[in-house]
């Protein structure tokens, strides 16, 4: 049986053109399906498709743009089994998680679409006599939407489904890696009716086509997820013609365990903030900081659990691990775990590409525990988005709180501990976005602000009512009657 063809989609036209392969990463012998390769010319008619059908498009009720986003959500709701179970072949993650995920985008676009009646202004009273005052929403334009493959559906819902009920139309890049799973959301939006043009969808290689969203004279604001490097180099590009931007980067992020904590339930949330999705989260934790009384009891432990966990094929009852996107995300993490063998010595746990015949034609790693990890270590300070675990000693909770701030990220954190003015202490110091208490350190909810500080994030929050802020501007009037 032949791999689908999924075309770009430009003006509400599929668009067909030369193809690159999506490869299975737990089984590199499939092909998932076969994607035109876009160009920057694409992205130039997309984006002009874009502003062509902005006029129409954001001069829709708020009402009628969300009846349409709700009929997106439907039409994944139907076809979640099948959406499902391609994310976890294109992607790698383990079948319960890729429908997690897609649960989670159907629920983002209902969010969203229910904003559409209540899109709301700003009412003040004025000064002067006989004059109403007030401001309301407004659409910034065309939109570009560049997302990465570990949340191959969440991350294009998050972004599209804002931008959408705003009034805005958008070309979506999504990562060359997973495309399928976005593409299914736009086939979703093609099907539900909603206006040719509104949205687009190049896929192809990132750097050509970023430069080239970033460019389109008729881009007004960009929206990225992914990699420091790349999110810093849009930056720039964006800088230099004055557009909106928003950057969601990378993590570096700290679970702390303290000696009051729940041990067995701090053992399990770790574990699975490590390696869980083969930790390729921005969330997940790499660095965990364990308060000296129970550091040694708790490495045994957590490198037992480590142990333990089935890595393989995500399409397999059982599996809480599945490989690597990709050989060159492979080679990273080897690499990562070759520097922590040349500083911190032997892993406790994992360290090897798994062999067999049940890996042999994918890209797994097993999941890695290294302990007494020095904090100037290269696995303690770099951003490995792999299942590498870097366990450090804490004196105190002083020392651990001086530990986790110690990085130039902060996306989010994590403590495990019964003392509730610790907890409180935690939330006021840690230099972090996103604070998880008792929980994994990794697995956010769409109905609140989603977001980092430091080199973690650029630009407005993404996510629940804050996505709305970048997303819209204000119109402000003064009536005299």
């Amino acid at each position: 049986m032949s791999a689908q063809i999924h075309p770009n989609y430009i003006g509400g036209q599929w668009v067909e053109g030369p193809l690159f392969e999506n490869l299975n990463p737990a089984d590199t012998s499939e092909v998932v399906g076969l994607h035109v390769a876009g160009i920057p010319e694409d992205i130039e008619r997309a984006a002009a498709a874009a502003q062509a059908a902005f006029p129409a498009w954001s001069g829709l009720t708020g009402p009628a743009r969300g009846a349409l986003l709700y009929k997106v959500a439907d039409l994944l709701e139907q076809r979640f089994e099948q959406i499902s179970a391609e994310m976890t072949r294109e992607e790698g993650k383990t079948l319960p998680e890729s429908k997690g995920e897609v649960r989670r985008s159907i629920n983002i676009f209902r969010y969203f679409a229910a904003e559409g009646p209540r899109l709301a202004g700003v009412l003040a009273s004025s000064e002067r006599d006989r004059v109403q005052m007030f401001a309301v929403r407004k659409a910034v334009g065309v939109v570009a939407l560049i997302t990465p493959w570990n949340f191959p559906s969440a991350i294009p819902a998050w972004k599209l489904a804002p931008a959408l009920i705003c009034g805005n139309t958008v070309v979506l890049k999504p990562a060359s890696a997973a495309p399928l799973s976005a593409w299914r959301i736009v086939e979703a939006c093609h099907d539900a009716g909603i206006p040719k043009g509104v949205v687009n969808f190049v896929a192809g290689a990132g750097g050509s086509l970023g430069r080239a969203l970033v460019e389109a004279p008729a881009v007004k604001a960009v929206s990225f997820t992914g990699s420091c490097p790349v999110g810093h180099k849009l930056h720039a590009l964006a800088s230099a013609r004055r557009l909106r931007i928003q950057l969601e980067m990378g993590g570096k992020n700290p679970t702390i365990v303290l000696a009051d904590a729940d041990f067995a339930s701090a053992v399990e949330n770790v574990a699975n903030a490590a390696f869980f999705s083969t930790g390729q989260k921005c969330t997940a934790t790499s660095r965990a900081i364990v308060e000296a009384p129970v550091y040694d009891r708790f490495v045994e432990a957590l490198a037992q659990r480590t142990r333990a966990l089935k890595v393989g094929n995500g399409m397999q009852p059982g599996i809480e691990i599945g490989p690597c996107v990709d050989e060159g995300q492979m080679s990273t993490v080897l690499d990562y775990i070759e520097a922590g063998r040349q500083e911190c010595g032997a892993p406790l746990a994992g360290g090897r590409r798994l062999t067999g015949p049940d890996y042999d034609r994918g890209w797994f790693v097993e999941p890695t525990l290294f302990a007494g990890v020095d904090p100037q270590a290269v696995i303690a300070r770099e951003e490995i988005f792999g299942p590498v675990l870097a366990v450090l000693r804490a004196r105190d909770f002083e020392h651990a709180m001086e530990l986790a701030n110690a990085s130039e990220f902060g996306l989010s954190a994590s403590i495990q501990t019964t003392n509730l003015a610790r907890v409180f202490e935690f939330i006021r110091g840690m230099e972090a976005g996103l604070l998880t208490i008792n929980l994994p350190s990794a697995g956010v909810e769409y109905q609140l602000p989603f977001g980092g500080t430091k080199d973690s994030s650029f630009g407005p929050k993404e996510q629940g009512p804050a996505a709305l802020e970048f997303y819209s501007d204000y119109k402000t009037v003064y009536l005299r009657y």
